[in-house]
């Protein structure tokens, strides 16, 4: 599967864990395990506690995903 192929959620940041992952709560109510796409990794946008993030998940497996942007 490709980074075309994904679903693009909004959510909340409810959790930092450790190896660069996050828990998000999605505004659908889904949790989802996310972790930084590269553009962010590569521009240092950091993510904290109660921030809004748009996730892109992946249509197989809901629970995983990456962080794709953060609002300003």
């Amino acid at each position: 599967m490709s980074k075309e192929d994904h679903i693009e959620m909004d959510g909340v940041v409810t959790e930092v864990l450790t190896g660069g992952l996050f828990k998000i709560k999605t505004d659908d109510g889904l949790d989802v395990l996310a972790h930084l796409a590269g553009k962010m990794r590569r521009f240092r946008i950091r993510v904290v506690l109660g921030d809004r993030v748009t996730v892109a998940v992946s249509p197989y497996d809901p629970s995983r995903g990456r962080i794709i942007y953060r609002p300003r």
